[in-house]
Formats: C-alpha cells, structure tokens, sequence
C-alpha cells in the first residue's frame, strides 16, 4: 500500500511552509505517530529552528563532492527505520551528481511507495507547467523544477498564503534572509506586483487541485467520455516546450491522459535534421514523460492523417497544436488534407485547440 503524499504550496520563500510541516510534526508526535524530520531547511530563521526542537530527526547523509561536504537528504535511513510519516522539505531540490535519483521528488516517490506517508513543501515557481508564466512575472529562470504528475498524485495540496504586505514586512524583519539581501530582494523579486501576480498562481493551482479531486472523487458523471489530450509537436524547441506545457495544465485540470505526437517527415529523418534539435526533440521526449504524457513518434509525410490516425486510435477528446507560424501547422496547410482532418476531427467530437 502506498504512502499518503501531502504538499504545502507558497507564492515563495519566507511565506511559512517549513514552518508549518514542523506544527504538523509536533502535532503528530503529541499524537502518537511515529513522525520523523528526513529533510528540514530553516534558511537560518530563529523561529523554525525553535520548532525543531523537540522532534526526531533522521541524519542527512554525508557527501564530499567539488572539494565540499554536503548533505542530503538519506533515503535509505527513512526506507529502514519506516516512520509512519517523513517530512521532507525542498520538494524540488536536485540531488548531488552519483545520487540514485537526480531529483528528490524522486525520492518522495520511492518513499511512498514504501507505503510511508511524506509532508513536503513546494514554491509555485519550481512547477514545470507554471515555469513560463513565472518567467513573465519575475524574469527569472527556475531551474529545479518538479513535474505535475506530483501534485497530481498528492492526496492533499495545501496553499500556504500571506498578503504581499506581510511578506515584505517579514523580509524586512530579517525573517526570510539575512539583512544584507534584504535591498536586493525588495528591488527584485519581492516587489508587490509581482508577489501579487504569483500569489494569484498559488490560490488558483491550489483551487484547481480541490476541483479536481472533487471532479474525480465525488461527482463525476461516470457515463461522459474521459477526456484524453494530443499535443502535436515539431522540431521546434521553443514552440514544442510551450504546447507541452499547456497540454500538461490542460491535461492536469482534468485529470486525464494525454500524449505528445511527433510526426517525422523525410525533412526531418535523423540524417537531416541537425544535432541541435536532435537534443532538444530528445529534451521535449523527457519532459513530457515527466510532465505524465505518453510519447509517441511516428514516421509519416502527411501531418494531418497521422494526427487524426492516432487521435482516433488513442480515443483522443482534444488535439493541440500550435500557432500558425509553428512548421507544423505550416505543413497541415500545405497539405490537401486539412479539411479532412477538420472534418475527421468534427465527426468524431475531438476538439482542436490552437495554442499561443
């Protein structure tokens, strides 16, 4: 039987996550579950440290890598001394090269299939799908990132939420980072609007993952047909990125099953197609599959039969693709057969959505 898996979401650092897992944990313990700290990050706050106090901890393991001594979090004293319940912090860390998983949510996942329960915590920002839109908000780049399908299996994600106002003041309080960042966060990442914009993705990640286990769990019509999604892609790595993206939402709000299609045209057979995109059509594969999609390649001319070929074989309810200037969409126009796929597609009540 499989550990439960609860997440703690926040619109960023310093919002009170760790510090609640470590209530939880006292709250437990007084319980009487057999709760253990695998991984806890107080980022230095006086307040969490205090909170741990108190609570059995599992040691990290040691690991000497580029000349320093690290630690991680020890999966193997978690998997042997069997807590009923782990707390895991920093979902979306990424391990020491030579560590068996590369991520540690792979770890939470290895864990719970342990049948031990895990607590841990997430910021909006680290969720593939969110990754673009984050961007646009803050500039920046987040690179440890976790694939949805985590929070798909969560049974509980919980939003922990503070207005923009009472996050600048416990970063200007020194309670997020110490005195000599605090300038520099306050210019960047920490400016009102963008909190707001990102506390805005927390609140609704957090309501759509209540709908849609109240969808699943309690009213859902078990006559209507399952919605399955196909996301249609190219060699083009940025526009291929975007449309996994989105699907991998689409297909999260929903709970359902979907697929990532790449059709290879002679144009683009191996010997043709340079390295470059080689590795980014090889990157867009793997992130799918992390993102929960089943990939699935064919050889094929005609775009649009091979799209309406497998989104008939596949029982497909949506099909993505695309904005017009995507190669893809480019090659459907040139083809004779477009009207057809349209009419396939109607005739089998699949929808086509156009992405931007």
């Amino acid at each position: 039987m499989k550990g439960k898996l609860k997440i703690y979401i926040g619109m960023s650092a310093g919002v009170g996550k760790s510090y609640r897992m470590l209530q939880e944990a006292h709250a437990l313990l007084r319980n009487g579950v057999n709760v253990k700290i695998g991984y806890i990050e107080t980022h230095g706050r006086q307040e969490t440290q205090a909170l741990v106090d108190g609570l059995p901890v599992i040691p990290r393991r040691e690991v000497f890598y580029k000349g320093k001594m690290l630690d991680e979090l020890d999966v193997q004293a978690i998997l042997l001394l069997h807590p009923q319940v782990a707390i895991i912090d920093e979902l979306a860390h990424t391990n020491i090269p030579g560590s068996k998983n590369e991520k540690r949510w792979q770890d939470v996942v290895d864990i719970l299939n342990e049948g031990i329960d895990v607590i841990t915590a997430i910021n909006i920002q680290h969720i593939e799908s969110i990754n673009n839109e984050v961007y646009h908000i803050t500039g920046i780049e987040v690179k440890e990132r976790v694939p949805d399908t985590i929070l798909q299996i969560a049974d509980e994600v919980v939003n922990i939420d503070l207005t923009a106002e009472e996050l600048i003041t416990r970063l200007k309080e020194g309670k997020i980072y110490d005195n000599s960042k605090v300038q520099h966060a306050l210019q960047n990442f920490f400016k009102p609007e963008k909190i707001l914009q990102l506390r805005e993705l927390a609140l609704k990640e957090v309501a759509g993952q209540v709908e849609r286990k109240v969808d699943v769990e309690v009213t859902r019509d078990k006559s209507l047909r399952p919605e399955r999604f196909l996301a249609c892609i190219s060699s083009n790595h940025t526009t291929s990125q975007k449309i996994i993206r989105k699907t991998a939402r689409l297909a999260s709000y929903y709970n359902s099953k979907w697929y990532v299609l790449y059709v290879q045209t002679k144009r683009e057979s191996m010997d043709k197609i340079p390295l470059d995109k080689q590795r980014h059509l090889i990157n867009n594969f793997k992130n799918a599959t992390e993102l929960g999609a089943e990939v699935i390649q064919v050889k094929e001319d005609n775009v649009a039969e091979a799209i309406m070929q497998i989104a008939i074989e596949k029982k497909v309810t949506t099909v993505t693709i695309g904005k017009p200037h995507m190669n893809l969409f480019q090659i459907i126009l040139q083809t004779s057969v477009f009207k057809q796929l349209l009419r396939t597609l109607s005739l089998n009540d699949i929808d086509l959505i156009i992405l931007s």
